[in-house]
């Protein structure tokens, strides 16, 4: 590789992708006095945190939304950035439809029949047990993990599931936590997903789960507040489309731009990396691996009404159903009340059904959905509304990078592992909180130190 000329360098670092974990890296670089310019391909800061405002008083999240006990470190930066949180509405029964009828519950597990109940209980209770013998850091050093990888979810609840009631309402539950299907993952990014978000009872649970809370004025918020700080340095519209590395720096390349510095960090998908050509070409093990790592799949469906109409039926808007397009739902009405607004999420298969139709036909299909759960009052909505993940061009999926069966003993190695001066950031890339917000932060505060760490080696 040639050498950079000193004169040129343009930064000390580039950050690709502002989303929450490229915000963050930003702001740690410029604490620790480096010279840093943020490149974002879309027109807005926050990534797959995406909050549309309807009119002066609606908002909906049509991107990553709640936070939950132990994600410490959005919480600190709601507080910093004065932003505050209000707890998801939970009062009153959760509905379930299931096998054409309506039954209403309270607590985590729906009522289904007892025999299918307590192996819905073992499934539970042994997925939290094998979780925790997974090596978050390097899930490839896991005991059991070739085993483990070698399969997928649905071959290993297949083993365990004895009723289709149990494998019904643990589809729907898993659908719900990775917006995917059982044979999408293998096992052990099962296994690490769940410990890397404390357990299943969290990651499915409102209360004391990574439901618990919302963020007022939208997930957002604290992400728009926080560009604003280097408003300055932002460059949106900006999408990268060669990376090229020196002996001594990178060089960073755009349809209409170009800028030298010392180090780049690519926090976007590793899908989306991808797309991005490098010189030299990436080693095979990264290029590889991104090559493994498909995008969930799922879209989020808002009907809003004039109010919350179920919360006067003792309900608290939540649904898990075995059938339909949106096999979960939630109350997404703001803070006071004021307007009452159901989301259903359509997950994996759904999702990729969905996606092929237009707003117009996707529109009466949810509706149908909702008003099964809820009745003729659900029937009109004064607004509905949809987003499909898959369409965005810098996100081609949601929530997360999903790793199916040889991925992570293969090639997890790389998924963190600077090449040369490129380095990696993103919820991707997290061992806590994986795939969430807090994973996000997480891995823009590592990449920071590691970046600081290789330039104190260096010397």
């Amino acid at each position: 590789m040639e050498k950079i000329a000193e004169n040129i360098l343009d930064y000390e670092v580039i950050v690709v992708g502002a989303g929450f974990a490229g915000l963050t890296a930003t702001r740690q670089l410029l604490a620790a006095g480096k010279k840093v310019k943020l490149l974002e391909a879309r027109h807005r800061v926050g990534g797959r945190v995406f909050t549309q405002n309807l009119d002066e008083n609606t908002y909906v999240d049509l991107g990553g939304q709640w936070i939950g006990p132990t994600q410490d470190k959005i919480y600190a930066l709601c507080q910093e950035m004065g932003v505050e949180t209000f707890k998801t509405y939970n009062e009153g029964k959760s509905r379930l439809y299931f096998q054409g009828k309506i039954k209403d519950y309270s607590g985590i597990i729906p009522k289904i029949n007892l025999p299918a109940l307590l192996n819905l209980d073992y499934v539970i209770k042994k997925l939290n047990r094998l979780a925790q013998s997974v090596d978050l850091q390097a899930p490839w050093r896991t005991p059991q993990a070739r085993e483990w990888d070698a399969m997928t979810l649905a071959t290993w609840l297949k083993q365990n599931i004895w009723f289709e009631a149990t494998q019904k309402m643990i589809y729907v539950g898993i659908q719900a936590v990775f917006a995917c299907e059982p044979a999408d993952i293998s096992f052990l990014h099962t296994l690490f997903y769940i410990k890397s978000g404390r357990d299943l009872n969290t990651l499915i649970s409102v209360a004391n789960g990574a439901q618990e809370e919302r963020i007022l004025g939208g997930a957002q918020e604290p992400a728009n507040r926080l560009a604003k700080q280097f408003w300055d340095i932002i460059q949106f519209n900006a999408p990268v489309r060669l990376i090229r590395q020196y002996t001594n720096g990178v060089e960073v390349k755009g349809d209409d731009f170009a800028y030298f510095a010392r180090r780049v960090v690519v926090a976007i998908p590793p899908t989306l990396a991808a797309r991005i050509r490098y010189e030299p070409i990436l080693p095979a093990s990264r290029d590889q691996l991104s090559q493994r790592m498909p995008m969930g799949s799922v879209l989020k469906c808002y009907a809003i009404y004039p109010s919350p109409f179920w919360r006067k039926m003792g309900l608290n808007g939540q649904v898990a159903s075995d059938s339909g397009f949106t096999n979960v739902a939630f109350d997404n009405s703001p803070y006071d009340g004021a307007k009452g607004v159901l989301m259903g999420f359509a997950l994996g298969d759904k999702a990729r059904q969905l996606a092929e139709l237009t707003m117009e036909e996707r529109k009466p299909l949810i509706i149908n959905d909702l008003t099964k759960y809820f009745g003729k009052a659900a029937e009109n909505p004064t607004v509905y509304l949809d987003h499909v993940w898959a369409d965005e061009e810098w996100s081609r999926g949601c929530y997360a990078a999903l790793m199916p069966p040889g991925g992570w003993t293969s090639y997890g190695k790389a998924l963190r592992q600077p090449v040369g001066r490129i380095h990696w950031a993103g919820t991707e890339t997290s061992d806590i909180w994986n795939g969430y917000i807090e994973g996000a932060i997480r891995s823009g505060e590592r990449v920071v130190e590691e970046i600081l760490a290789a330039d104190h080696s260096s010397g």
